[in-house]
């Protein structure tokens, strides 16, 4: 087997002090086990180690964590590069982490805070041994860290207090030094330094171990020696002879023979109520003569209550005396606070702490409604509406108030007794005008800041019905087109109230007419809600053309309220009537036949036919035409010989309404030579006769009975007018006298299809001229009537007379 060559040189040269080794090993031929390997190696290692000196670092005890001790990488002669790049790493002997390497630097710094007597006790010099670790090659760097001391620790003594009163022999106890040898060489003798007042004094105990004792030889005066120091050493018995010692510290006790005493009984301080808590108030204090623990005095509240705990605090050392919680004037003025002083020794005395509380203003105003009325009515005067009283808890200017309310209010504020006063409204208020009151009761006291506190009361005006309704018009005009459907709405009324509430809801109702003959209740119906009007049944014009009544809108208030308004309903007239024909006369039965001489002249006047319409304005205004003749060419030429006798004519009278309306008249003609010639009655008019019943021949017999009298009355007429007017006929010309026609002699009253009572005055022209006289009727005379159409017009009576009549010549 081949052989480990091992070859070993000194990578640190002429260094001083330092050791590196570095071991490289080569196998051949067979290799040896690992593990012989590895015994080789730490032998080899302990071998060259062995003759190299180790590095040695200082630092000083509880140095802080990070302080830099050495350079490694300069040290060892390496860069910091080889240094990272061969893993160095520091181990130390106890494998406590306290040393770290910094490989980016090379700089070896302290892991922790070291503490030498941790880490060596007693041992002196403190010294840490620690390796740097390199690999590849491996290599070993030794070093050691000596910790140096700090007085960081006082020397042990021994605290014995003694009173100065203590007598002569008396004896202190002390603590038994400690000796870890035996025998001989254990602890064997106690020594004490030099001094008038103590002995040591040996005391054997039962486990063998001897105790010092410390006995007083001598009275000691507190006064003249307050305190003694001696130092107590233990002896073993070893050769040479080992020792130890240790501080006793004597300190002489006063006797308390003075108690403490204040330089006054009685101490007054004043104190703002808004002072902050933790504040200094005043600082108590008090002196005793005796020194020490008895001089020292502490500070007490002594009997106080809880509540003064709780408001104060005093220091116990320094007797400064704090606020502990907020005042307040309001609650306590004054606190009366006892303080005890007591010394070490138990001797104590008392003063008096008198603390006033110094009034701020700190509160606003109270104000406390005792009764309240939100509503009243607008009627009434110098009504109560609040009762409150007012409180500042301040005194003096703090606690004077002002109370007032807004200038532009009708409310005043009364005082009534102590910090009470009363709201009342100066007059009656009125509703309408102001329905709501937003009052503030301002009260501000007179502290400096002044403050100010504001209650809002809302008064609510309730209605009174001092009111009536108001319609909007004084008079309203409806119209309504006749032959409407029933229960149609043609129009309103409308009323207001001022009030509120009840007051204020109205009901519409019909007054009753001033005509006792109008039929209203069947006319005319309102909505008593909303005022309504709605037409009860159809309306006729040619009937009713207007008509008037009153509404009334009342109030539910009590007393109810109520007003009035008139209503006047125009008939607008619709083309609802065909015209009527007078003459002649149509009854089916007996046609008219008018007798024509031959010797007629053209503008002989054959016949009027007159027709009427029941409507009014344009709807009346008639049209005649001829429709249909015998011989259409024969009315508006000569008659002659040849002409045949009986003639038949169809006339139509068509108004000018929208549709129009249109009746027809049959006349028949007869050409006579005379009006001797016996009347030759038509064959068509002979056959109808022969067929007629006895009743149309009654009815016939009637109605020429009539006509007979109604000539009879013209005639009469006539005569009369002829009389009046005696002076007009004799120049030949017609005029009408400016006075009313008699009503007794020709009236045609509504009852058929007039709606009108009419007046004609008859104007007879004389001549001598046979067969061209014309009766005509001129005008009708209406002294006192006006009929209005839609277009507000009342020329109604015009366009009837116009339309009346139509000449056949």
């Amino acid at each position: 087997p081949r052989r480990q060559v091992l070859e070993g040189r000194n990578q640190l040269g002429p260094v001083p002090g330092k050791a590196f080794v570095e071991v490289k090993m080569e196998a051949g031929g067979d290799r040896f086990p690992k593990q012989r390997q590895v015994l080789i190696l730490f032998l080899l290692l302990g071998v060259a180690l062995a003759g190299w000196e180790s590095r040695r670092y200082s630092v000083t005890e509880e140095t802080e964590r990070g302080y830099f001790v050495a350079n490694l990488a300069k040290d060892l002669g390496l860069g910091v590069r080889e240094l990272a790049a061969r893993g160095a790493r520091v181990v130390s002997e106890d494998n406590e982490p306290r040393l770290q390497l910094d490989l980016q630097t090379g700089e070896l710094i302290l892991n922790e805070k070291l503490d030498r007597e941790e880490m060596c006790g007693p041992t002196d010099p403190c010294v840490m041994h620690f390796q740097v670790l390199l690999k590849k090659p491996l290599g070993v760097f030794r070093a050691e860290l000596l910790v140096k001391d700090i007085n960081d620790h006082s020397p042990e003594k021994i605290l014995i207090q003694i009173s100065e009163s203590t007598t002569i022999g008396t004896t202190f106890l002390m603590e038994s030094a400690q000796d870890l040898d035996i025998g001989r060489n254990s602890l064997q003798n106690y020594t004490v330094s030099p001094n008038s007042h103590f002995y040591i004094k040996i005391r054997d105990s039962s486990d063998g171990k001897i105790y010092p004792e410390l006995v007083l030889d001598r009275e000691l005066d507190h006064e003249h020696e307050p305190e003694l120091r001696l130092t107590l050493t233990a002896l073993d018995g070893g050769s040479p002879p080992r020792s130890g010692k240790t501080l006793v510290l004597i300190k002489v006790l006063d006797v308390n023979d003075n108690a403490p005493e204040f330089p006054q009984r009685l101490y007054e301080v004043q104190v703002l109520e808004d002072t902050p808590i933790g504040s200094w108030i005043i600082t108590i204090s008090a002196k005793d003569l005796d020194a020490g623990n008895y001089g020292k005095i502490s500070y007490t509240f002594l009997h106080a209550s809880e509540d003064i705990r709780k408001t104060f605090e005093i220091n116990p050392a320094s007797g400064d005396v704090h606020l502990r919680s907020s005042l307040d004037f309001e609650v306590t003025q004054s606190y009366t606070i006892n303080i005890q002083a007591t010394d070490g020794g138990g001797l104590s005395e008392e003063c008096t702490l008198l603390i006033k509380v110094i009034d701020i203003n700190d509160n606003p105003p109270e104000v406390t409604m005792s009764s309240i009325t939100k509503i009243i009515p607008e009627n009434a005067s110098e009504t109560l509406v609040a009762l409150f009283s007012v409180r500042d808890k301040d005194s003096g200017d703090n606690g004077r108030m002002v109370c007032s309310i807004q200038d532009d209010l009708p409310f005043s504020l009364k005082p009534t007794f102590k910090n009470f006063f009363t709201l009342v409204s100066e007059k009656a208020l009125d509703r309408e005008m102001r329905a709501e009151y937003n009052i503030t009761i301002t009260v501000t006291d007179m502290g400096s800041p002044r403050l100010k506190t504001q209650h809002n009361i809302t008064v609510l005006v309730s209605d009174v019905n001092d009111n009536a309704p108001a319609f909007t018009q004084t008079s309203y005009t409806l119209w309504v087109r006749e032959n409407n459907s029933p229960a149609l709405h043609i129009g309103s009324v409308s009323a207001t109230d001022r009030d509120a509430g009840a007051n204020a809801q109205l009901t519409y109702s019909l007054l009753p007419p001033q005509d006792p003959h109008l039929p209203l209740a069947s006319l005319v119906s309102i909505n008593a809600d909303n005022g309504h009007l709605f037409a009860l049944r159809s309306l006729d014009y040619e009937a009713l053309q207007a008509f008037e009544f009153g509404v009334g809108a009342t109030d539910r208030g009590s007393p109810a309220l109520s007003s009035q308004a008139r209503v006047r309903v125009l008939v607008l007239d619709a083309n609802d009537n065909s015209p009527f024909v007078l003459y002649p006369l149509q009854n089916g039965s007996a046609p008219c036949t008018e007798l024509v001489p031959r010797a007629a002249e053209a503008g002989y006047l054959v016949t009027k036919v007159v027709a009427v319409d029941g409507d009014s304005g344009q709807n009346a205004w008639l049209s005649y035409q001829l429709l249909k003749a015998t011989e259409p060419g024969l009315f508006g030429v000569l008659l002659s010989e040849r002409d045949a006798p009986k003639h038949r004519l169809l006339v139509q009278v068509r108004d000018n309404g929208e549709p129009p309306r249109s009746a027809s008249v049959t006349l028949h003609v007869l050409l006579v030579d005379g009006f001797s010639q016996p009347y030759l009655p038509l064959p068509e008019a002979a056959a109808e006769q022969a067929r007629a019943d006895p009743l149309t021949v009654y009815l016939v017999v009637a109605l020429a009975s009539v006509s007979s009298l109604f000539l009879l009355s013209v005639l009469l007429f006539v005569g009369v007018r002829l009389c009046r007017r005696s002076r007009a006929a004799s120049l030949g010309g017609c005029s009408v006298s400016e006075g009313p026609f008699p009503g007794h002699l020709v009236d045609v009253s509504g009852t058929g299809t007039l709606s009108q009572s009419y007046q004609y005055e008859v104007c007879l022209r004389g001549g001598t001229g046979t067969g061209t006289n014309e009766f005509k009727f001129l005008k009708p005379i209406i002294p006192n009537l006006l009929v209005h159409d839609t277009g507000g017009n009342t020329g109604e009576n015009e366009n009837f007379r116009n339309s009346f009549g139509f000449n056949i010549q």
